[in-house]
């Protein structure tokens, strides 16, 4: 039955909780100010905490960056990163050498494996105007097997994710897009060949679903023993089954049953994250995701005797120049472009 699919309702916090195989989501909304000439806001940096600015002032966060928002280099090792850049751009320089800018709905899939450093600078390319940013950064992890594998990055342009719009009875549209696995009829991109998602059996699904006003659609059911949950981060109300749900939920589900969506009043949007547990043991210390306390102390000191390769940028927090395109530049020197 429709009612039983809801397992629970949560409220969505900073970062969302996930279940196995995936580690916690982190969501970014920020309306940043018109940007400078170094790429960074427009406006005083009085009174923030910069280098830890979390607390939203006047609707953005400087997060880590003191120039530019977001995060300058810092390692990552035992783990993947999947980093949907919805609005706004994303500049990624890493230890390997290779960079990359990245938005407007584009989506980054890294891999971290044995180790890695990079930035994820949030550069203010408009001077003119307000720079709307917003980003989902998924954590999935790696089974102990693939934990120390060659780092590896992949560019999922916006225009090669596949999404589906579909209509109700009532002709209110749903659109589905899906960036890993499939979703009804919808199969997402490759992920990287060592990724927990490239198992058939893993059934990793990652896809947003946005939903207009009073949309009516059913989310097909997957099969017992996967983790699937709903994240709703934008909109007013929404009805699963015989669930009444308010925005910003996390509502886990039933994998084996249909669940029936009923969208309330003004346009909705969720997350989709599923997979099969990995169903080992996990030990994490900030950006270091292993199976036990001695592999993490091992991770520390390899990091701290080789940096991961190092690093080749002439700051911790590099931004490209402010009329780089869509790229990505990978370690070999190959050259993607977003068009």
């Amino acid at each position: 039955m429709d009612k039983d699919v809801v397992v629970n309702v949560m409220p969505l916090g900073f970062p969302w909780e996930t279940p196995d195989p995936f580690l916690f989501c982190a969501y970014h909304d920020d309306t940043y100010p018109k940007g400078n000439e170094r790429l960074g806001p427009a406006a005083s940096l009085a009174g923030r905490d910069i280098g830890m600015d979390f607390a939203g002032k006047d609707g953005w966060r400087m997060y880590h960056g003191d120039v530019v928002p977001g995060f300058p280099r810092h390692p990552h090792r035992g783990f993947e990163t999947v980093t949907i850049a919805r609005r706004g751009f994303v500049d990624h320089s890493d230890s390997l050498g290779a960079t990359a800018r990245f938005g407007g709905g584009d989506v980054q899939w890294m891999t971290a494996g044995r180790g890695i450093v990079h930035a994820e600078m949030f550069p203010l390319l408009d001077r003119e105007a307000p720079n709307h940013f917003e980003m989902l950064q998924i954590w999935l992890n790696l089974p102990s097997a693939d934990k120390l594998v060659e780092p590896h990055f992949s560019m999922l342009w916006s225009h090669k994710i596949p999404a589906v719009t579909v209509q109700d009875a009532a002709g209110h549209a749903t659109t589905v897009r899906v960036v890993a696995g499939r979703v009804g009829e919808v199969q997402g991109p490759p992920p990287p060949p060592n990724s927990w998602a490239a198992r058939s059996d893993a059934q990793v699904a990652i896809c947003t679903i946005k939903m207009a006003p009073g949309a009516r659609w059913v989310l097909p059911a997957a099969t017992q023993g996967i983790n699937r949950t709903l994240y709703f981060f934008q909109g007013s109300t929404l009805r699963i089954g015989e669930h009444d749900i308010v925005g910003h939920s996390a509502v886990p589900l039933h994998p084996e049953a249909d669940a029936v969506l009923h969208n309330g009043p003004e346009e909705g949007e969720l997350l989709l994250l599923q997979g099969r547990p990995i169903g080992e043991p996990i030990a994490q210390r900030g950006p270091f995701v292993m199976n036990t306390q001695a592999e993490i102390v091992q991770a520390i000191t390899d990091y701290q005797q080789t940096e991961y390769g190092g690093w080749p940028w002439p700051s911790d927090g590099p931004v490209h120049p402010h009329a780089e395109g869509r790229h990505a530049r990978h370690a070999d020197g190959r050259i993607e472009r977003a068009g």
